[in-house]
């Protein structure tokens, strides 16, 4: 069976041996206690002589597969579908009309609803009463909703939702029909994955056993209390989550020249999705055999663990993200802008914006454009954008749009609505607010995406959100102007000051020996973007950081330490949340809904 259209490998069965002074792209973390088990029989084994028990999971998983091969097992159970009980996908489409009811290929609203306004309550009474009595399996989306019993939660990393979705299997929750992947994906973002986090968090403390069902064939399988001991002690040490790849029309050859074990069958890579908590996985550990789960059951186990003092802000939501972009040898990104506060709640249903910055890691002849000419006329803009779509006609960028040259070390501040680009030859490690498909593309240097259709413009929402502000002096100041902060032996600390807009600060730390952190609140990211190792120390856990590898500190580790490991001094990238921001009477609106 075709399950999923991706070069990547499946996540590895034990851990592959790691490649000297290369960044390790499985990276995992040992269990507190207990073991992981691996097979449908040691799953069934599990599930054998009980009375009810309640099998859900995530979007995209294959339950009549995994309804057949736990038959082959033996079990002794009526099994019941969880997907006999849904609404009728006509009345569903009705419930979605106005989250994804008009035609814009990328964009909808997140939905507000619950996952039990999806079932039809008689037909879920109808299968209460055929289960009670007997040896019973509910299998499939929402299972917990059927009341008591041992709870079985099956993930799926998100990546390979995507996989499944581009394979042609993935089936939104209620949708009667395979759709092609693009309409999946946004139905994927506004709706399924918003509704299956609510409902994993609502139980998050309830469940029995947590089982990786990425491999079909395979699965892994961790008891409840020891995968949530494990959350605790992350939540309160430091963890590394799995990074994942994508190629783009755009993309370049960096990582997939300096990221060991990827596919080569591609024509490049775009993206290392490094730290994107809504779709990063972290892969535990015990006596080789690996297991991967989703980032976010951490912040659903203990935000306040992860988020220190802004877990009333954010929720269950991490903030920060990192992820690379690579334009090493490939071209430059669309010119584009993210959508304002008020926009992004008003029309997309997200609570806060995505604010950025580019912190260049390497450059090759490399230039940002960010922010505006002086005295630029928006209407010849607009104008000369217009032309360029309806007659594929090239655009005179920099007659509009300040260029800025670009090496590594530099730091560019992109608030909502300033004009922006990564041109080609750079690797930007992408420091931002979390939300992250958000991108009003404004031009695309007519060119193709890769599946050769031209990919979708967004002048009338750009045009609502671009700041023409930020041009001449004030586009020039969205490049950082580092300022030194400690110089001593040990570690030289700078300050890489970022714009008013963005909630979240950024040093610099050139480590030649040791120094000592403190979190003082907020959860931290950290990269090592130039020279040598580094040991974290963070509660429980000594962590060997190499070159370009991400870092989580959750905000309860309080104090941490970094200790350079080779003669090379390392230089270290650490994001963190601003508390003046927070204090600020303009942003108390994040504070409010939270």
């Amino acid at each position: 069976m075709t399950y999923r259209d991706s070069p990547q490998p499946l996540l590895p069965k034990t851990k592959p041996p790691l490649v000297p002074g290369a960044p390790d792209i499985y990276p995992c973390h040992s269990l507190v206690h207990g073991k992981i088990e691996q097979g449908y029989d040691t799953l069934a084994a599990q599930l054998a002589g009980r009375l009810m028990v309640l099998i859900d999971g995530y979007a995209g998983l294959l339950w009549e597969d995994l309804r057949g091969r736990l038959l082959a097992e033996g079990l002794d159970a009526r099994f019941i579908a969880t997907s006999d009980c849904l609404k009728p996908a006509a009345e569903i489409e009705r419930i979605l009309t106005p989250f994804l009811g008009d035609d814009d290929p990328l964009f909808g609203k997140r939905f507000t609803d619950e996952l039990e306004d999806f079932f039809d309550a008689s037909a879920m009474a109808r299968a209460k009463a055929e289960a009670a009595g007997q040896p019973s399996i509910i299998y499939g989306i929402g299972a917990f909703l059927f009341g008591d019993g041992f709870r079985v939660y099956i993930d799926l990393p998100k990546n390979e939702a995507q996989y499944r979705s581009r394979a042609g299997v993935y089936r939104n929750i209620g949708a009667d029909a395979v759709a092609e992947p693009k309409a999946q994906y946004k139905r994927m973002y506004f709706v399924d994955w918003v509704l299956l986090n609510r409902h994993k968090a609502a139980f998050v403390a309830r469940i029995d056993c947590f089982v990786d069902g990425q491999d079909p064939a395979g699965p892994s399988h961790i008891a409840g209390d020891a995968a949530r001991a494990t959350f605790s002690q992350l939540a309160r040490s430091a963890f590394r989550p799995r990074p994942w790849f994508e190629p783009g029309a755009w993309g370049g050859q960096w990582l997939m020249r300096n990221m060991p074990g990827l596919a080569q069958a591609v024509p490049n890579y775009a993206w290392s999705f490094e730290m994107i908590a809504p779709e990063n996985g972290i892969i535990l550990e015990h006596n080789g055999a690996l297991l991967e789960l989703s980032c976010d059951w951490l912040q659903y186990h203990d935000n306040r663990a992860v988020l220190g003092d802004y877990a009333t802000y954010f929720k269950q939501e991490f903030p920060i993200r990192f992820d690379f972009l690579d334009t090493i040898e490939g071209g430059n990104l669309s010119l584009q802008c993210h959508p304002r506060p008020d926009f992004i709640r008003q029309h997309f249903g997200e609570r806060f914006t995505q604010d950025e910055t580019y912190y260049i890691v390497a450059a090759d002849d490399a230039k940002v454009y960010l922010g505006f000419q002086a005295g630029i006329d928006p209407v010849a803009f607009r104008a000369q954008l217009e032309r360029s779509q309806a007659q594929g006609s090239p655009v005179d960028v920099e007659r509009f749009v300040r260029r800025h040259e670009a090496k590594a070390g530099d730091l560019f501040l992109i608030p909502h609505g300033a004009v922006h680009c990564a041109g080609a030859g750079t690797l930007v490690l992408e420091i931002s607010a979390t939300p992250y498909i958000f991108t009003f593309k404004i031009y695309d240097w007519l060119r193709l995406g890769l599946d050769g259709a031209p990919r979708p413009l967004n002048l009338e929402r750009a045009f609502a959100n671009l700041d023409f502000s930020l041009q001449g002096g004030a586009a020039d100041a969205l490049v950082s102007k580092p300022r030194l902060l400690q110089t001593e032996a040990n570690c030289q600390i700078e300050q890489l000051p970022t714009h008013a807009r963005h909630f979240y600060n950024i040093q610099r730390l050139t480590l030649h020996r040791a120094i000592d952190c403190d979190t003082k609140g907020s959860p931290q990211l950290l990269m090592v973007v130039a020279g040598g190792a580094v040991e974290l120390g963070a509660g429980a856990r000594r962590m060997r950081c190499q070159f370009a590898e991400t870092y989580v500190v959750p905000a309860a580790c309080g104090r941490f330490t970094l200790r350079a490991l080779d003669a090379v001094p390392a230089t270290i990238i650490r994001a963190y949340l601003r508390a003046e921001w927070f204090s600020r009477a303009e942003n108390q609106w994040l504070g409010r809904e939270a």
